[in-house]
């Protein structure tokens, strides 16, 4: 094993642009609330970086990707980053620096809980939520990271297919965030609450994202290769496909397509594509962003309405189901020709899927099913001991001012 210089520098700046992606989830998420809560969303994104960080260095990546116990959990290790240095990786990023790969995999850790805020925006406790955040990631994310990724985990040697975190990024997120929004309750007038207060950071943020995915997909690629340039190609064209797919679905049936829907639509088309990202073709990739901005637009616009739930910013409707959607499809359109590293799996289109089909959907039953229990026992285990939620009255007034003494806008005489 050596270090090759492309491939360190590809994944600098792959590592960069995933950070990137939890400041542009703060402006697309701090755009769709009121104007009250907007620092509390952009602070709850911004502390993770924090806090998360921090965890990921004492003793998240170890529990993610050292030594393993079962198939189950790593080992300590390399807690506190021990023997994480510049020597490239035996396992998984074997001509880059492994504290590269490290940084890389803690930039996923930090934005994973991040999603979850969309259910739970403009009524979660801020103590409560760094506590749940902080166990959330030690109970849930490292553990479900390690059944994936991690070259000892069971869902690993079953063969599921995550490129780039469809199961441990947003099916794990998305779980969460509809057991969050089931467990804290429905906002204080919903659902006659007045629309996104500032769409304009909303589109913002959604370009920082799709700008940032090329980092979060090509990046896990963990080379500078042909396999990172097909995830390229794949996340853009899905994002655009189903922004598109978004757009005229809301035109034939609301008689206008919106920018809401648009950026949705192009966020749901970036959820469903990282699973299968570096497996896919271009022309695969299209077809599973159509068919995610669909099924996401349903659960967000039909689903959500007749059940009730208040999914606020619609965390588990897009990143849970999108991601259900990429990793199902994943096992579907999954190519040995754009990846050899799935032989014998097929050589093109729909050829011999079957099994991996069923591989991805054990894999996608197991993690979804894991983070819904597990988030629902912390969430309920929070509100035991201190309350996840704020007080009517706070809620009322607002977040920002009430739990960090802000406001975003002041009015001048």
């Amino acid at each position: 094993m050596a270090i090759n210089s492309a491939d360190t520098a590809w994944m600098l700046v792959s590592t960069a642009l995933v950070m990137l992606m939890t400041p542009g989830l703060a402006f697309f998420y701090g755009g769709l609330v009121r104007r009250k809560n907007i620092l509390s969303i952009m602070m709850q994104c911004f502390i993770l970086l924090g806090v998360i960080s921090i965890q990921w260095v004492l003793f998240g990546y170890s529990l993610a990707f050292g030594n393993d116990h079962g198939g189950l959990i790593g080992g300590l290790g390399m807690a506190l980053f021990h023997g994480v240095n510049a020597a490239p990786s035996a396992h998984y990023a074997t001509t880059v620096p492994q504290l590269l790969f490290a940084l890389f995999q803690m930039m996923f850790a930090v934005i994973t809980p991040a999603l979850i805020i969309g259910a739970f925006a403009e009524r979660m406790k801020f103590s409560a939520f760094l506590l749940f955040s902080v166990l959330w990631t030690t109970i849930v994310y490292d553990p479900v990271a390690h059944w994936v990724w991690s070259a000892g985990g069971f869902l690993f040697h079953l063969g599921a297919l995550d490129f780039a975190g469809g199961t441990v990024v947003h099916i794990n997120a998305g779980m969460a965030a509809l057991a969050a929004a089931l467990v804290i309750g429905r906002r204080k007038g919903f659902p006659d609450i007045s629309p996104p207060h500032n769409l304009p950071f909303a589109i913002l943020g959604a370009a920082l994202l799709w700008f940032g995915w090329f980092g979060f997909n090509a990046g896990s690629a963990l080379t500078s290769s042909s396999v990172a340039v097909y995830a390229f190609a794949a996340t853009h064209l899905a994002a655009a496909a189903a922004a598109l797919a978004w757009a005229v679905l809301e035109w034939i049936i609301g008689k206008r397509p919106t920018a809401l829907g648009v950026i949705s639509g192009a966020v749901a088309g970036l959820v469903a594509i990282t699973p299968a990202s570096g497996y896919v073709s271009p022309i695969s990739a299209i077809a599973i962003g159509v068919i995610a901005g669909m099924v996401c637009y349903f659960f967000v616009v039909v689903v959500k309405a007749k059940l009730g739930y208040d999914d606020s910013l619609d965390a588990f409707g897009v990143h849970g189901i999108g991601g259900i959607v990429g990793a199902l499809l994943t096992g579907v359109f999954a190519s040995a020709v754009v990846n050899s590293g799935i032989l014998p799996v097929n050589q093109g289109h729909f050829q011999g899927h079957a099994k991996q089909v069923l591989i991805q959907l054990a894999a996608v039953a197991v993690s979804a099913a894991y983070s819904f229990a597990m988030s629902w026992i912390l969430l309920k285990l929070i509100d035991k001991f201190i309350g996840l939620r704020v007080s009517n009255d706070n809620e009322g007034i607002g977040l920002d001012l009430t739990q960090h003494s802000e406001s975003a806008y002041t009015m001048v005489a």
